[in-house]
């Protein structure tokens, strides 16, 4: 595609070490490592947003950092662009052999259980469980280790099930904050987290999308008590936590009449 090869050339330009811009040839794998992530997000968000043209724009910044990093890696020659497509390529049909080959799927979970199976085989993994990055969110970690679980039959029934297990480790919870004990408080916080990522799961929703949803809430309700005590003249400093209990509810009421 003449565009995307346009993409490779510009980018190539930008390197060059002769007269390139300055910034993007001091650039490496690793300080490009912050903005793949913030790409990455800001497509997220422009998904939640449902706006075609946002989306259409962090695409693009995304496939930037992309064709970024397989640059640098083509000028050392590791790999080039045309590998990297070629490589995804390659993965696609292997993992979808009820597409390109003769295997018989009745649902989408069973193709889930399929390309897991493929990637252990690929991967050459002991486990089924994969090894997940430690800069990967610990709730979508969470789901995931769920999910691959679940592939072999380990996993609750149903969301209910799973509730139970949290209201399981609700209770271990609260005799450890009794105690005090702070490394088994740690634990079984661990476990909660663990356990309502799992209800999320089970429910077909994503853990951290649904914590990013209540933190956006939490923000907009507290927005709304220094607003209003603003209007006031009063120091939320100095404000009462009853008073500010009251606008939190009124707030959720207000807040809620508005969608």
């Amino acid at each position: 595609m003449k565009e995307f090869n346009k993409l490779i050339k510009i980018m190539k330009r930008l390197r060059n070490p002769v007269n390139g811009c300055p910034w993007d040839r001091e650039q490496t794998p690793d300080s490009l490592k912050e903005y793949i992530l913030e790409e990455a997000y800001e497509l997220v968000e422009a998904i939640e947003m449902d706006s075609a043209e946002s989306q259409k724009e962090e695409l693009g910044d995304l496939l930037l950092q992309i064709v970024f990093l397989s640059r640098i890696h083509r000028e050392k020659n590791h790999f080039s662009e045309r590998d990297v497509i070629n490589t995804i390529c390659k993965k696609l049909i292997l993992r979808h052999p009820h597409v390109f080959a003769d295997v018989t799927v009745r649902s989408a979970d069973q193709v889930k259980q399929n390309w897991e199976k493929i990637k252990k085989k690929e991967k050459k993994r002991k486990s089924i469980l994969s090894e997940y990055p430690d800069h990967m969110p610990a709730l979508i970690t969470a789901k995931r280790i769920g999910e691959q679980a679940s592939n072999v039959g380990f996993d609750w029934q149903e969301p209910l099930a799973a509730l139970e297990k949290v209201e399981e480790e609700l209770a271990e919870l609260k005799k450890e904050l009794k105690k005090g004990r702070k490394e088994r408080i740690f634990e079984e916080l661990g476990d909660i987290l663990f356990a309502a990522a799992n209800v999320a799961r089970l429910a077909r929703i994503n853990p951290e999308f649904a914590l990013r949803s209540a933190n956006k809430k939490f923000v907009a309700r507290f927005h709304y008590i220094e607003e209003q005590l603003k209007k006031q003249g009063k120091d939320i400093d100095k404000t009462s936590l009853d008073e500010m209990e009251e606008l939190w509810q009124e707030s959720k009421k207000k807040l809620l009449s508005n969608k």
